[in-house]
């Protein structure tokens, strides 16, 4: 069918003018950074409401997920979670200290990992989503927030070197013919 067109058929144009544009589209690193900021945005928005609920009700989270752990000062350790989820979803979303609010968010879902398998098992229904924004997370972390962020326009502001660098243009300092 189509992967197996004659070289002059129909099908074969097809696939001689969709190669070049899946290519494009897997290489081009504008894809990647569009990708990052969707995750990035995705992911804020999806786990903000979860520290607004938090803030909503702080004893009844700290009675639920904090004490069952045995740790000190639950109603304190709420907050820091609840303003973890939150900042930490807005600093996601903006791109302003993305890796920060990463940080902060993969703390967070550490905790909530380890109360769930601690009070339900390898339950994979509530490890599923844990687990995606964990994962989530650690690629933030350890890609950044791509060039669709804050932090980019931030960094090529103060850092004109960088510019010159992306740019394409090196600037060589030649001393006693060593470059």
């Amino acid at each position: 069918m189509l992967f197996f067109a004659k070289e002059r058929g129909f099908h074969y144009d097809i696939l001689r003018r969709v190669n070049p544009v899946l290519r494009s589209i897997a290489t081009k690193p504008f894809f990647a950074n569009f990708g990052i900021l969707i995750l990035r945005v995705i992911t804020g928005t999806l786990l903000i409401h979860h520290g607004y609920e938090k803030l909503a009700n702080i004893e009844n989270f700290a009675d639920a997920f904090v004490r069952p752990l045995h740790l000190p000062f639950p109603v304190l350790l709420s907050y820091i979670a609840a303003f973890s989820e939150v900042i930490g979803s807005w600093l996601l979303i903006t791109g302003f200290l993305t890796r920060l609010g990463a940080l902060a968010v993969m703390g967070t879902i550490s905790v909530a990992i380890y109360h769930a398998i601690i009070t339900a098992g390898f339950n994979i229904y509530l490890l599923e989503l844990l687990g995606l924004y964990f994962a989530a997370s650690v690629a933030i972390l350890a890609m950044g927030p791509g060039l669709f962020a804050i932090d980019e326009l931030i960094v090529r502001r103060f850092s004109p070197e960088l510019e010159r660098e992306q740019s394409g243009v090196i600037d060589t300092f030649v001393s006693d013919g060593v470059a």
